[in-house]
């Protein structure tokens, strides 16, 4: 099964200080083993980017424009990258309409419409409740998958 990666994910992988690296990973180790493939779209690169030359003083990684590109290049290479597509608008029109999605959750909306776009069910996010309105969707967390929390739809035999 394809597993979408939210943009909290890719960057804790990228962030070997922070507390929740060592857990992002095992859990991304853990789906490859059992035979998921963790995908990503431009929007989750968008956001990484956004964080990754955000100052750290302002809660970013301070990174330069060259590191989070080599960054973005890395993400790109372990993780398939699903392109945008026409159609993902209307999707992401109905759903911040339809969920009364206000602020900055339509960037929430925008992955859960690039996934249905794609035929994607399941989302890896350290932020589940951000998801709960959209019932399209299941949404695990990193800790869901190492404590075998993880829905049995969305494990696969192997």
């Amino acid at each position: 099964m394809r597993i979408l990666l939210d943009t909290n994910v890719v960057l804790r992988l990228g962030d070997k200080d922070h507390a929740t690296h060592a857990e992002a990973l095992a859990a991304i180790d853990w789906l490859d083993v059992n035979g998921h493939e963790c995908v990503i779209v431009p929007q989750v690169l968008y956001e990484y980017w956004v964080v990754a030359t955000r100052p750290r003083e302002k809660n970013g990684l301070g990174m330069t424009v060259a590191e989070a590109d080599a960054a973005v290049s890395q993400s790109m290479a372990v993780f398939r990258l699903l392109l945008d597509e026409r159609g993902i608008f209307s999707h992401w029109r109905d759903l911040v309409a339809g969920n009364d999605v206000k602020g900055k959750n339509a960037h929430d909306a925008r992955l859960v419409a690039a996934m249905q776009h794609h035929g994607l069910t399941h989302l890896l996010s350290f932020n589940k409740p951000d998801f709960v309105r959209f019932t399209a969707i299941a949404t695990f967390t990193p800790a869901d998958v190492l404590d075998g929390r993880i829905p049995s739809y969305a494990q696969r035999s192997v």
